[in-house]
C-alpha cells in the first residue's frame, strides 16, 4: 500500500491562497450540510506549550477523506529560532483505512486559517470594506492579509504588534508584495479605530481590543483564541455584535467566546450561528451596514482535510512528492 509523502517545501510549492479559499468554502459547506464527522480536538499540555490531536472525516465533492493532524503551539519558540506552530497531517481512505498521504501540515495550517478568515470576511464584512487593522504581526497575520485581499478591495492596512519591529517588518512586506498603503502603529487602538475589518492573531489572555474602539459596521476575525482561557476582545464587543463561530463545540471550550461564556457575560443563545450555516444560506451573513460582526475561529480538522486533499490531488497531477510503501508485502484477504 503506497502513500504519497510531501515535505513542507513541496507542500508550499503546491499551495496558493486561491486553492485555500476554495478548499475552505468546500469544508464549511460540507459542515453546513452535515457531511462531516468531527470529534473535539484533544490537548496535551506541556510546560512550554501544548500539542493538539485533531481528527475527523469529510465528504467532499471530489472524494471522501478522513485523517489526523498533530500540531503544536509553543509561544516562546521564536525566541529559540523556531516557528510557533508546526504540524503533521495524515490523509486516509475512510472506506478501507489505506493512507493517501503523509504530509507536512505546517503550511496547510497557516493557509487554511487565513482562508477561513477570508471566507468569513466574504460573507460578513461590508462589500466595499477597504481598510484593515491587524493586531499581531506573526505568520497568521500574513495569511489573513493574503486571503482578505482576495475578497475585499483593501487600500490601507494598519498593523500593531507588541514588538514594533515585527509590525514594521510586516508593513514593509505588505508594501512590497501588495502595493497597498501600510503603516505600523505603537498603539493597538490605531489598528482598530475606524478600520472596517479587524483581525486579531495574538495569544492574549486579556482583551486587547476595547469596545469603544470598534466602529459600527466593523467585521472582526478573532483568530488568536484557540485554547481555554484565551481572549482578545472586550466582551462588550461580543454582547453587541453578531457572533459567528466555526464550530460551537470547539468555540465554547477554546474560542474567543470561551471566557465570556464561563463568566456569564455572554449567553449561548446570543451566538448567532456557525459559518457553515451562513455559507449554505441557512442563515444570512451581514444583514445591515451598521452591525458589528465577529468570526470566532478555533480551526477545524475539516479545513485541514479539505486543503490537504486539494494539495494531494495537485501533487499527483504535478508528479511531486515521493511514493512510500509503509507496509511492504501486506495484502488483504
Amino acid at each position: 500500500m503506497m502513500s504519497l509523502v510531501l515535505t513542507g517545501a513541496e507542500v508550499l510549492q503546491l499551495l496558493d491562497m486561491d486553492l485555500a479559499l476554495t478548499a475552505a468554502e468546500e469544508a464549511f459547506r460540507a459542515y453546513g450540510e452535515g457531511r462531516v464527522n468531527m470529534p473535539p480536538k484533544s490537548y496535551l499540555k506541556l510546560p512550554k506549550g501544548d500539542f493538539r490531536a485533531m481528527y475527523g472525516a469529510v465528504c467532499l465533492t471530489d472524494g471522501d477523506v478522513c485523517g489526523l493532524k498533530w500540531v503544536n503551539v509553543h509561544p516562546e519558540n521564536p525566541q529559540r529560532g523556531l516557528v510557533t506552530v508546526m504540524a503533521k497531517l495524515l490523509l486516509n481512505n475512510p472506506d478501507n483505512a489505506v493512507e493517501f498521504a503523509d504530509m507536512d501540515g505546517t503550511y496547510i495550517t497557516n493557509f487554511r486559517t487565513g482562508a477561513a478568515g477570508g471566507l468569513a470576511t466574504r460573507y460578513l464584512a461590508r462589500p466595499e470594506a477597504a481598510t484593515l487593522g491587524l493586531i499581531g504581526a506573526g505568520v497568521q497575520a500574513r495569511t489573513q492579509v493574503a486571503a482578505i485581499l482576495k475578497v475585499r478591495p483593501i487600500r490601507e492596512i494598519v498593523i500593531y504588534d507588541l514588538i514594533l519591529a515585527r509590525a514594521q517588518t510586516l508593513r514593509d512586506e505588505i508594501r512590497a508584495q501588495y502595493r497597498v498603503r501600510a503603516t505600523a502603529s505603537v498603539e493597538p487602538e490605531a489598528a482598530v479605530r475606524s478600520q472596517e475589518i479587524v483581525v486579531t492573531t495574538t495569544p492574549s489572555k486579556t482583551p486587547v481590543v476595547q469596545r469603544g474602539w470598534v466602529s459600527p459596521g466593523t467585521h472582526i476575525n478573532a483568530i488568536g483564541a484557540d485554547a481555554a482561557g484565551k481572549q482578545e476582545l472586550d466582551p462588550g464587543i461580543l454582547k453587541e455584535g453578531k457572533i459567528v463561530v466555526d464550530d460551537w463545540a470547539q468555540a465554547h471550550h477554546s474560542g474567543e467566546i470561551n471566557v465570556p461564556l464561563a463568566q456569564g457575560l455572554v449567553q449561548p443563545e446570543e451566538i448567532y450561528g456557525c459559518l457553515g450555516e451562513v455559507v449554505i444560506g441557512k442563515k444570512p451573513g451581514r444583514e445591515t451596514l451598521e452591525e458589528i460582526t465577529v468570526f470566532d475561529s478555533t480551526g477545524l480538522i475539516i479545513q485541514d482535510l479539505s486543503l490537504g486533499w486539494a494539495v494531494y490531488q495537485r501533487a499527483r497531477e504535478c508528479h511531486l512528492g515521493e511514493e512510500k510503501e509503509f507496509l511492504p508485502g501486506l495484502t488483504t484477504r
